[in-house]
């Protein structure tokens, strides 16, 4: 499991890089600022926890535990949730879309929670 953890949080912020760069170059003068500021937002987000997901794999290999995991499932989910409705809404215009980000936040902070009680058997 931590090197599934390890490749998804390269992939991620890999893609994190990508969208950033695509944002910044290829959206500038195709979107509002709000909008923009919406797709970078996500971008951001999920540059954050694709490193989260790289902390997931090194506490998974010196202290392997159900949280460790589920912290790594929960910054994927979130990843998903959050960043990829906020691309979404920001690509499309469909406000109904921000109706997920929440949703992708709470299992961020929920992985955050995991990630802390899997840490405390470093």
């Amino acid at each position: 499991m931590p090197r599934s953890f390890a490749i998804a949080g390269a992939v991620s912020g890999l893609i994190g890089v990508a969208a950033g760069a695509f944002g910044a170059h290829a959206l500038r003068n195709r979107l509002s600022a709000e909008l923009l500021a919406v797709f970078e937002t996500g971008a951001r987000y999920q540059m954050y926890h694709a490193l989260a997901l790289l902390a997931v794999a090194w506490v998974a290999t010196v202290a392997p535990s159900a949280p460790a995991t589920w912290a790594g499932r929960l910054f994927l989910t979130g990843t998903v949730l959050f960043s990829g409705s906020l691309y979404a809404l920001a690509l499309s215009g469909i406000r109904g879309l921000g109706a997920i980000t929440p949703l992708g936040g709470v299992a961020f902070l929920a992985g955050w929670v995991c990630l802390a009680f899997a840490a405390r058997r470093l």
